[in-house]
């Protein structure tokens, strides 16, 4: 028997983001001298009626009375309300307008500003109880219909009992009134919805409380947009994540946590339970024990170039996929270090430090062109073949040492090996990744073979050079200067103090991991990091994962999507597609790719089927994780 559940949704605050009565205020009071003043009081009649401190139809006709309300400034707010949909109703389009005769709009509002969103989600007029405005013959607003009940207090529950409706009334809004329907028996259920405001009076009132209209329909029982109510998938963002990045998740309709410094281990075992997605920089350590902890944990983002802080292996034998932003500042750290070698060439460093104290020392000693020097670059990926560019347009030779076969720009030359290069270089720049093969790859022999005074930039991490040797050959001259942007240890906040053997040498310049902490950088990570996040959160897409098998996948559109992360085992395919057949899904169509040892399958099957019997996917051999995508 089909379901006969009536769903009556409120209109201001609910399907719309904006109070009706508050948005024809700036309309009709754009200019006036005392706007502020006026829309002030509609403001708070508002509050009052929608908490249920003032009768609704006299906080309608004192709202009325503030207000020189015209016919254009009505029609003016009616031509853009579907621009002014709730987030979360414009994702649902599908649901209002597959079940557009089960659903009734119930509002104290205006048919005029209500009836293009009602035709948008395909609801018939019929079915849209509302207010009634009445113009004089200039086009004036003077009041509404007072024969409708709704112009009045307790009206909405007499209009939904003089429906005559004979199924299960569910009611969703934002407000007293909407709560009214419950309490009076006009309701069976009352959904407080708190997406755009939260009225503490009307949600105890409630028997539930729907952040969205995701979290409406899933406690509903029915089929919205999304699988799983985003309000639900919570996000931690470490160390002062751009706010661009947390705009972005929170937009999408995800439960964001941001804080501004970096866990130990203890503290992150701790924060991470219950957490479906965990983001951060470079200081914390995403170990294996964290991830052993982490209950709920799909994804972790690296909101930097290096992965080194994660135990990548840990986190695909858990099915987590990781994320970073290899590209978003490259020109950062690169522009950084063309500033630092100019400051060394030129000893900017320590004789502004001079001037500061009081000494004037003009001299030429000691301070160089970059124009026909050498700049050796160690690793040239991202950042080392920009800085390659960069260099040459500065006059400078250029020449490089890769492990991994390159493509030289310009004209710079590959070096076969790490010695030859620093036989050779004027200044070295580093600018290698962060595994532990690289550990103390400038050390004090190394340091021994560069050029008598050359120069040694470090901005990659700061175990690829011995500190400690770096210090004596600065302290000796072998090394004429340096500039060192990351530590071995580094402090975990900006109250903790820092000490390295380098502080205080002459030419050393010195910077707090500040290579891609740009603003434009930083916004650029937090932009790319939390695209990527959501195109895996939202359609399974693992474009620039770093630990799982890269798939580019399109938005799931009229299907169900399953995705299943498994060891990269003989017959878990056929296996899984056994369980799909025995389960009766029609395959719409299918991927696989599999790395070393993981293996990722995404299946697009039709929507009608049993939900239960899913339950055989999960128990596939050598299943990792498993999640249904709609």
């Amino acid at each position: 028997m089909a379901d006969s559940t009536t769903y009556v949704f409120d209109f201001d605050s609910t399907l719309v983001r904006i109070e009706t009565l508050e948005a024809l205020a700036d309309i009709a009071l754009a200019g006036a001298p005392d706007a502020t003043a006026i829309r002030a009081r509609v403001s708070a009649l508002t509050d009052q009626a929608m908490a249920g401190d003032l009768p609704f139809g006299e906080a309608l006709h004192r709202r009325l009375a503030l207000l020189p309300l015209t016919r254009d400034h009505v029609a003016e707010l009616a031509g853009r309300i579907l621009d002014e949909g709730t987030p979360s109703v414009r994702r649902n389009l599908r649901f209002f307008r597959e079940n557009a005769g089960r659903i009734v709009i119930l509002s104290g509002g205006f048919r005029e500003v209500i009836a293009p969103l009602a035709v948008h989600l395909h609801v018939p007029s019929e079915r849209v109880l509302c207010n009634d405005l009445v113009y004089d013959a200039e086009g004036r607003v003077t009041g509404v219909d007072e024969t409708n009940p709704l112009s009045r207090a307790g009206g909405k529950p007499a209009v939904i009992r003089a429906l005559g409706l004979t199924g299960p009334v569910v009611m969703i809004g934002d407000g007293w009134t909407d709560a009214e329907v419950k309490l009076d028996g006009a309701a069976d259920r009352f959904h407080a919805f708190t997406e755009i405001v939260r009225r503490e009076r009307v949600v105890a009132a409630a028997d539930a409380v729907s952040p969205s209209m995701d979290e409406f329909l899933h406690a509903e029982g029915l089929s919205g947009r999304w699988s799983y109510p985003r309000s639900r998938i919570r996000i931690l963002l470490l160390e002062n994540i751009h706010p661009a990045a947390v705009e972005r998740l929170e937009e999408a309709g995800y439960s964001v946590e941001s804080l501004k410094g970096a866990l130990d281990e203890d503290a992150l075992i701790e924060a991470v339970r219950g957490v479906h997605v965990l983001g951060v920089r470079s200081k914390t350590q995403v170990s294996a024990r964290v991830l052993e902890a982490a209950d709920r944990l799909m994804a972790v983002a690296a909101f930097c170039i290096g992965t080194n802080q994660i135990d990548l292996d840990a986190a695909a034998g858990r099915g987590v996929a990781v994320f970073n932003a290899p590209y978003s500042n490259t020109r950062s750290v690169v522009e950084l270090a063309v500033g630092l070698t100019i400051a060394l060439m030129r000893d900017v460093a320590d004789k502004s430090a001079a001037m500061h104290r009081g000494e004037w020392n003009k001299s030429a000693t000691g301070s160089r062109e970059l124009r026909g020097k050498t700049l050796g670059i160690v690793g040239y990926g991202a950042i080392g073949s920009q800085l390659s560019v960069l260099a040459e347009g500065l006059g400078m030779r250029v020449v490089f040492h890769d492990l991994t076969e390159r493509l030289a720009l310009g004209n710079a030359r590959r070096m076969s090996s790490l010695d030859a290069l620093l036989a050779e270089s004027d200044v070295v720049s580093l600018h290698v990744d962060g595994r532990t093969t690289n550990t103390a790859l400038i050390d004090a022999a190394r340091l021994s073979r560069m050029k008598p005074g050359a120069l040694l930039l470090n901005l990659s991490r700061g175990h690829v050079v011995d500190v400690g040797a770096l210090a004596q050959a600065l302290g000796s001259g072998r090394i004429g200067g340096a500039a060192v942007d990351v530590f071995p240890e580094e402090p975990a906040t900006n109250a903790d103090p820092f000490d390295s053997p380098l502080r205080g040498l002459p030419n050393v310049i010195l910077t707090p991991h500040i290579g891609g902490s740009t603003e434009e950088a930083q916004e650029a990570i937090g932009a790319f990091a939390a695209e990527r996040l959501l195109a895996y959160l939202n359609r399974g897409d693992t474009t620039f994962c770093v630990n799982l098998p890269n798939v580019q996948l399109a938005e799931v559109d009229g299907a169900h999507r399953i995705l299943h992360i498994h060891r990269n085992q003989p017959g878990v395919l056929a296996e899984l597609n056994r369980a799909l057949a025995a389960a009766g899904l029609n395959i719409l169509g299918q991927h696989l790719k599999t790395d070393e040892h993981t293996g990722y399958v995404i299946t697009d099957v039709d929507r009608d089927y049993d939900p239960e019997a899913l339950q055989s996917l999960r128990s596939v051999a050598g299943t990792l994780r498993f999640r249904m995508l709609h």
